[in-house]
């Protein structure tokens, strides 16, 4: 399927629902665009919803993915990038997170909410070993 078969979609903020998704700390918000675009595209909030549990997502890891943008919404996360170091993203603040680069979350503010958008909706997450630059 190409293009052509994409929807048009709507989701209204007074009709949002946050469920569990990947990770156990966030919540996460469907934005339509997946089921839109027949799984071309994934958008989705992502927020912090108090919980303090450790994942794997911590580690060192790849997404296989095409496309990957994150802007944050609210508060704030720091993560740490393959060849890019330890950056801090704030509200307001975009990063493009190029196929394949190896990162890691560090922490998030409490208050923090994302818009993810990533291509294709239906990627794996693979855990990697740190590169050896990488900060203690």
């Amino acid at each position: 399927m190409g293009k052509e078969s994409w929807k048009f979609s709507h989701n209204e903020a007074a009709n949002a629902v946050f469920t569990e998704g990947m990770r156990k700390i966030f919540e996460y918000r469907d934005l339509g665009v997946k089921d839109a675009t027949n799984g071309d595209y994934v958008a989705h909030i992502v927020k912090a919803n108090g919980r303090k549990d450790t994942d794997e997502v911590q580690h060192w890891h790849v997404h296989d993915c095409d496309f990957q943008m994150v802007y944050v919404l609210k508060g704030w996360a720091k993560f740490e990038y393959a060849g890019e170091g330890v950056h801090t993203i704030r509200e307001g603040d975009c990063i493009n997170q190029r196929p394949l680069i190896p990162h890691r979350e560090i922490e998030c503010s409490p208050d923090m909410e994302l818009l993810e958008i990533v291509s294709p909706a239906n990627f794996e997450t693979r855990i990697v070993d740190a590169p050896a630059e990488a900060a203690e």
